[in-house]
């Protein structure tokens, strides 16, 4: 499912004009990425929490250079979805 088709659900299960929804979207979005930059979680109850990871130090292979590298300690971002939200997918899923 891509961006577009969240919106023309939306859209079509709300009645607002999907311009509308797409920028509700795209500010939501924003607004994430926005909390998270700065080193702030995300928690959406019942959804699953948007936070920040960090990655400690590590040595690493240029294999190409047959070298060793330092991965410097860095931080990323990670969603962890609600426990009912991952029972949900585990139990409807079929692989």
């Amino acid at each position: 499912m891509t961006k577009a088709d969240i919106v023309s659900k939306i859209s079509d299960k709300t009645g607002i004009e999907k311009l509308a929804v797409q920028r509700t979207v795209e500010e939501f979005m924003k607004e994430v990425r926005k909390s998270l930059e700065s080193g702030d979680n995300v928690y959406l109850r019942g959804f699953g929490s948007f936070v920040v990871k960090k990655r400690a130090q590590k040595t690493g292979r240029n294999i190409s250079k047959n070298t060793t590298i330092i991965i410097p300690e860095h931080f990323i971002p990670s969603f962890k979805p609600a426990k009912s939200f991952a029972e949900k997918v585990k139990k409807n899923v079929k692989a």
